[in-house]
């Protein structure tokens, strides 16, 4: 299986206030970052149409960063993948890229202007060009009272729509005291009114953008007639979203889910958060990416033999933190990339990306406790490296260091590669959905004992036993045609069966 996260890197947004952070996901590259843009409560009255960006927080412990430069100057239009400017961090630095189209109305804060507080805004973005010189005299001071008197009549509604929340028809009807609104784009907001839906917050459109965001492809795809009805699961995780809005995303993550609900005949079971944003990008991924599958089977006797050698060399088995089967399959898929780099990879619309650095996905856990942390720069790093980065990942979602999987380092991104071993459940062969904005995912089935033709010329046996693996490689077509497709698993299956080639 594979996740998917609509033609551009993960990101996460705040859903409210300037004083909310923004979330972030950094794909392979440090120098790569898929954006969402924050949006305010609401837009100020005084102004057409527009949102104010702030300052995204690229990890769960940014709390400042610092503007190298600006790649765009105001009054320029971008795309859906144009990098609007370079972000330093204490890290790293990477381009904050656009989710949607739109016009740079206001640059708020200049390049080279020190550290800037997580969610401080950074500029404002328009969907009409003509809207760009309303906001030539815009600056935060004069929004910050407009948003005031939100926050302070908040506590006096607020006992209406919690009273309200367990009737189906009342969530809608809360938003408007409230003054919120939904995280959508102005190209998606445009596009609601034009078909005549009205204001977006009162359609219950699911977001396939980062975070939840309502782009432009979702109002398109929409159909009223098919729009689900409120549930009070859903009810009840918008409420327990609220307070904690300030927070960073993956906090949710950790939160309690209310207990299973009862009913004639079935039981109804509450998703985290995480769960139902995978479910969301699997779903758009599964529509968007034209998939076809390539199975190649593997033997495994050489690979099996430099394991024992080398966790016999370190006296470790694999309980103690010694190197794993799953790891070696890792490096062999990592070093596969780099024969073939065209299957490293991401569809960007009007052109092809590839990565340098080769960033692994690889899914642990299953049911609500399914992840994919990144393991990072596979192809360049050895394989305890690996092996400890994957056997921290597999220890928090076992429990053996806590709950928290926002403890395992790349929880939540998106890298270039995933991969996926349903061996230990007894499958053969599974075909994975790609996660978008991968191009390739790969499934690993189970390791065991088959009769093969035997292939030594000295020996008088015709068959012989050997240990073999099936995997099956889905691929993007648009980036991974069926050519190169073959050539990355002919490298792979290479470096399984001659494994020596991993320590290059």
């Amino acid at each position: 299986m594979a996740m998917s996260l609509g033609r551009t890197v993960l990101a996460r947004a705040a859903r409210r206030s300037l004083s909310s952070s923004s979330r972030y996901n950094i794909n392979n590259n440090a120098s790569i970052l898929g954006g969402a843009f924050n949006n305010n409560s609401r837009w100020f009255s005084s102004y057409p149409p527009h949102e104010v960006v702030g300052m995204p927080s690229l990890s769960p412990t940014m709390e400042t960063g610092t503007i190298a430069a600006w790649n765009l100057g105001e009054g320029d239009s971008f795309n859906a993948g144009d990098s609007i400017c370079t972000v330093e961090t204490d890290k790293a630095t990477v381009d904050f890229e656009a989710q949607d189209e739109g016009v740079v109305a206001k640059i708020i804060v200049q390049a080279g202007g020190g550290e800037i507080p997580c969610g401080t805004p950074i500029l404002v973005t328009v969907e009409d060009e003509a809207d760009v010189p309303s906001f030539k005299d815009f600056v935060v001071e004069a929004a910050a009272p407009a948003a005031a008197p939100v926050e302070e009549a908040a506590p006096t509604p607020a006992p209406t729509p919690v009273a309200a929340a367990p009737t189906p028809a009342a969530a809608p009807a809360a938003a408007a005291p409230t003054g919120e609104r939904v995280l959508a784009s102005p190209r998606a907001h445009t596009l609601a009114k034009e078909k005549g839906y009205g204001e977006i917050s009162a359609l219950r459109i699911v977001g396939t953008g980062p975070g939840g965001r309502i782009i432009a492809q979702d109002v398109l795809e929409y159909d009223p007639s098919s729009a689900p009805a409120p549930v009070v699961a859903e009810t009840t995780t918008a409420a327990a979203a609220t307070p904690a809005a300030a927070a960073p995303a993956a906090a949710a993550a950790s939160t309690p889910l209310p207990e299973p609900v009862q009913g004639p005949g079935y039981t109804d079971y509450s998703l985290p958060t995480s769960a139902m944003e995978l479910a969301s990008r699997l779903h758009t991924s599964k529509q968007n990416v034209p998939h076809y599958y390539l199975s190649i089977d593997l033997s495994l006797e050489s690979l099996m033999e430099l394991r024992s050698s080398l966790n016999s060399t370190m006296k470790l088995d694999e309980n103690d933190g010694g190197i794993s089967v799953n790891d070696l399959l890792m490096k062999a898929a990592a070093a596969a990339m780099k024969t073939v780099p065209a299957a490293n990879a991401s569809w960007m619309e009007n052109f092809i990306r590839v990565y340098d650095s080769v960033d692994i996905n690889v899914v642990v856990g299953n049911g609500s406790s399914l992840y994919a942390p990144v393991i990072r720069d596979a192809g360049r790093r050895g394989l305890k490296a690996l092996s400890d980065d994957v056997a921290a990942a597999t220890a928090v979602v076992e429990g053996e260091e806590g709950s928290d999987p926002t403890t395992v380092p790349g929880f939540g991104d998106v890298g270039t590669f995933t991969m996926v071993n349903l061996g230990m459940f007894g499958v053969k062969s599974a075909a994975p959905i790609i996660r978008e904005p991968q191009a390739c995912a790969l499934a690993l089935g189970v390791i065991e004992n088959r009769i093969v033709p035997n292939d030594d010329a000295e020996s008088e046996e015709i068959y012989k036993e050997s240990v073999m693996m099936t995997a099956t490689l889905s691929c993007d077509h648009r980036v991974v045609d069926g050519a190169v497709g073959a050539q990355w698993l002919s490298a792979f299956k290479n470096h399984v069966e001659n494994p020596v080639t991993l320590l290059l």
